[in-house]
């Protein structure tokens, strides 16, 4: 079963818990809304790689709003931004750990050639392999971070055959 059509089924079930399917008729109701415009916008129909990109952008807006609401005081919005949180985490693709990243990132960068290393070049060809499985920050901090080793390593080579 694809996705959308666990969204579909699942939207279903909480319209029969009527109350108590309150919250998770709503997220399920703003994701499957945001999927269609991400169509509409993309004019072609989402596979489950798309839908998770989607819910992940949904997650990530709820993250900010989350911290927002916890430094302006709000813990009734706060509380609320948690239960839709655990409603979208359901539907989350599989997310990948700093290691896995940096695996993938270090994979990437060992097909590339040399003079293309750069931070836009990098990401530009990371992303296909991670869309939707690892926040954009860690993976643009593994990046940063394996691009600083390689040219404190390549100016450290330098400097030792300069001797």
């Amino acid at each position: 079963m694809s996705l959308k059509e666990t969204l579909l089924q699942d939207m279903k079930a909480a319209m029969k818990e009527k109350e108590s399917g309150k919250t998770k008729l709503a997220v399920i109701r703003m994701v499957r809304s945001s999927i269609r415009n991400a169509e509409i916008d993309g004019k072609c129909e989402l596979d489950d790689v798309g839908i998770g990109t989607v819910i992940a952008k949904e997650m990530k807006q709820r993250k900010e709003s989350l911290e927002d609401f916890v430094k302006a005081g709000r813990a009734d919005l706060a509380e609320q931004i948690k239960a839709e949180m655990a409603v979208l985490e359901r539907y989350m693709p599989g997310q990948l750990s700093k290691e896995e990243v940096e695996a993938v990132v270090r994979g990437v960068m060992e097909g590339m050639a040399t003079a293309d290393l750069n931070m836009g070049t990098v990401m530009k060809a990371v992303m296909p392999h991670v869309q939707g499985k690892a926040d954009g920050k860690v993976i643009s901090q593994t990046v940063r971070e394996l691009l600083q080793n390689r040219q404190l390593r390549n100016s450290i080579d330098k400097r030792m055959n300069r001797l």
